[in-house]
């Protein structure tokens, strides 16, 4: 069984008996997080860029059970200086683990750490193919991305602001051409305010079903 919890904002785990994966660990400042730091447990850390509301509290996690954190060259090499394993990849590049493999996809986003790149993943869970997007704005090869890999699970981010809205979020669906989406990246705060059930109901006009999470909550894919 695999199943994906949301923890509020961008951060997500990905789980299947005795391996998890972490995406962007912001909890420590999280207005709408439900869940200390200290209570998740992880085999491996998936970091898009540097900025705090992602990064978050990844050295931490990372030194108390063990993860390796997976991450471009630039932020890979910020986690080691504080002694965190960590595996260094880049734009384009794949690389398969365990549990099948991951492929960094690029982000239209600023990086959040000198001379780095914002990152996507696109990750082959036991099988599953999800895409997190990161914080990207629109950009047209997502319909390339969406050709090389059949995406089952579309975490895309629709606050507007610093990411793309909901309305260009649909456009991002309609290039990907996934399974089934998962919005992100809205209601943390409120410059970012959003409804998803407005995304949600464009998304499925599009025959695409819509997963509207809230903090805490769980479900199998």
């Amino acid at each position: 069984m695999i199943t994906l919890t949301f923890y509020g904002h961008a951060c997500f785990v990905l789980k299947s008996d005795n391996t998890a994966l972490l995406f962007d660990p912001f909890f420590t400042g999280n207005p709408v997080n439900t869940t200390k730091a200290t209570e998740v447990e992880c085999s491996y850390i998936l970091v898009s860029h540097g900025h705090g509301d992602h990064l978050g509290d990844t050295v931490d996690i990372a030194k108390r059970t063990g993860a390796t954190v997976i991450a471009t060259a630039e932020l890979a090499a910020l986690v080691g200086q504080q002694d965190c394993a960590n595996i260094s990849m880049h734009l384009g590049g794949k690389r398969a683990f365990d549990f099948g493999y991951v492929r960094i996809t690029p982000a239209f986003h600023g990086a959040g750490i000198p001379g780095g790149h914002a990152a996507g993943f696109i990750v082959n869970f036991f099988g599953k193919t999800i895409y997190f997007a990161g914080d990207t704005a629109l950009f047209g090869d997502m319909a390339l991305l969406g050709r090389l890999e059949k995406i089952d699970y579309a975490l895309l981010p629709i606050g507007d602001n610093y990411t793309m809205g909901p309305d260009d979020a649909v456009e991002a669906v309609k290039l990907l051409n996934p399974r089934a989406v998962v919005p992100m990246h809205y209601n943390t705060w409120p410059l970012i305010a959003q409804s998803p059930e407005d995304f949600k109901e464009k998304v499925e006009n599009l025959n695409i079903p819509v997963h509207i999470m809230h903090p805490g909550q769980s479900f199998e894919l």
